[in-house]
């Protein structure tokens, strides 16, 4: 049963490894596509007759920035599993899985998506 135990640990460190690297890969991909923005809403203005053009630009800037506020986007389960893969790794395995018990769920994979901000803010006091 050694070996069993050994192999489900590299098993369960391999999927949290695989989770970290698509939250930076999503962090790059955030970072590249918010630099593009910047460098796209950076254009040199341009005046015509009475400045009407630097009045339009402006008009169009103020509402570019009205929309990229920043939106709450939802938890997706391989960022919950991030989080608490790196709580159960630093000891705190059975707080984890009564935390997924208090949710109603064995898994992970099992509780609803709604309660992932509850659980998430849970995890975090651990």
């Amino acid at each position: 049963m050694g070996k069993v135990k050994l192999l489900l640990d590299v098993i369960g460190d391999l999927r949290s490894l695989a989770d970290s690297l698509q939250a930076v890969a999503d962090a790059v991909a955030d970072n590249n596509a918010a630099e593009a923005e910047l460098t796209t809403t950076k254009e040199p203005e341009k005046t015509g007759k009475g400045g009407k053009a630097a009045a339009k630009n402006t008009d169009k800037k103020d509402a570019k920035a009205a929309k990229q506020e920043p939106e709450e986007k939802p938890l997706t389960l391989e960022e919950v599993r991030a989080v608490l893969a790196e709580k159960s790794r630093s000891g705190h395995t059975e707080e984890v899985r009564e935390l997924l018990a208090k949710h109603g769920a064995d898994k992970l994979s099992e509780i609803d998506p709604a309660e992932y901000a509850a659980l998430l803010a849970e995890a975090e006091v651990l």
